[in-house]
């Protein structure tokens, strides 16, 4: 049997089971020499330093330290960063890429949670159930006679703002639905968004026409804001905005003052800053409905990450390429 490859688990400690439960765990080492006792949260630490100096594999998560210039001098046979999570650019430096160090990222598994959460929510604001719930709390009798006007799934216009993985699945779930789901990327073409199956749109009409916009951008410069005071005016009245990528792209003071006119509604997984002010007026607007960032991996998801991991340190062994390799160019650009 082949030696195995020295490998170090750099992620937060307590995270460590979870990701990797005994099966997954078992599976791993039988790819890669790593030790379940030893994970690194300081990468100067006296024991993590001298497993460093060994180490060919950094299998990372979050919370996973800065692998600046001074941390990789102390990991001269490192060849391969597999990482348990999505997002690698919190930690990695250009000095990865720049010494040859392959990059991995579970972030196409991640993916998964984020858009079967958006699913569920852009449902279920068709069909008004944040605001029903409430009244019928409120008034423990059914808050409406008959057919209620304006509420439904059929036919509603859902537009996608980012061909991202996690919005490129989006696409994917509605498919079944009978919506009409049009995107915004000016990343993508015209020729790229006929193989999603979707029409692509200028932003502006995108939100104009769309009775729920649902965001899966990445957080760059040119992102940030990217929902403002001019562009929340452009969608229709009643439309929901749904944000599961970055707080940073909605501008949150003109979101509020555009939910207290009760013109629109938000669902907003993730806001800036991030947990909101305890006196935030998001908590307390009927038409905003926040969640604490949990649309991505929770609970028995974060264990496909490692499942991914282990996966990838497979085809390490076999001599194989990585299958989630991250494009250092054009990373600036991806969450």
């Amino acid at each position: 049997m082949p030696e195995r490859p020295q490998a170090l688990f750099a992620m937060t400690a307590a995270n460590l089971p979870h990701v990797f439960p005994p099966d997954l765990l078992a599976g791993l080492r039988e790819h890669v020499d790593v030790d379940p006792a030893l994970v690194a949260e300081d990468l100067g630490d006296p024991g993590a330093r001298e497993k460093l100096s060994r180490t060919e594999i950094l299998i990372t998560g979050w919370g996973c330290p800065l692998l600046d210039a001074a941390a990789l001098d102390a990991a001269p046979r490192l060849r391969a960063v597999l990482h348990a999570a999505g997002s690698v650019k919190g930690f990695t430096t250009p000095e990865v890429f720049r010494r040859g160090i392959a990059v991995s990222s579970a972030a196409a598994a991640n993916a998964l949670p984020v858009a079967e959460y958006t699913l569920a929510v852009i449902l279920l604001s068709g069909k008004d159930v944040f605001a029903s719930r409430d009244l019928l709390r409120t008034r423990r009798s059914f808050p409406h006679g008959g057919i209620l006007p304006g509420v439904g799934n059929y036919g509603r216009r859902v537009g996608v703002v980012g061909a991202s993985r996690i919005g490129r699945r989006v696409i994917e779930l509605l498919r079944p639905h009978d919506l009409r789901v049009g995107l915004a990327d000016p990343y993508v073409d015209e020729a790229g968004a006929a193989r999603l199956g979707v029409p692509l749109l200028p932003l502006d009409d995108l939100l104009r026409g769309s009775d729920v916009v649902t965001l899966h951008a990445p957080d760059t410069p040119e992102t940030r804001r990217l929902i403002g005071a001019r562009e929340l005016a452009l969608m229709p009245s009643g439309a929901v905005l749904i944000n599961t990528a970055r707080g940073a792209l909605v501008d949150h003071e003109a979101l509020v003052a555009e939910l207290r006119t009760g013109r629109l509604g938000a669902v907003l997984d993730v806001t800036d800053p991030e947990p909101l002010p305890a006196d935030s007026p998001l908590f307390a607007l009927p038409n905003a409905f926040v969640t604490p960032h949990l649309a991505g991996s929770q609970g028995n998801e974060v264990a496909r990450l490692g499942r991914t991991v282990v996966e990838e340190a497979a085809r390490l062994a076999a001599g194989r390429p990585l299958a989630y390799a991250v494009d250092h160019t054009v990373l600036e650009r991806t969450a």
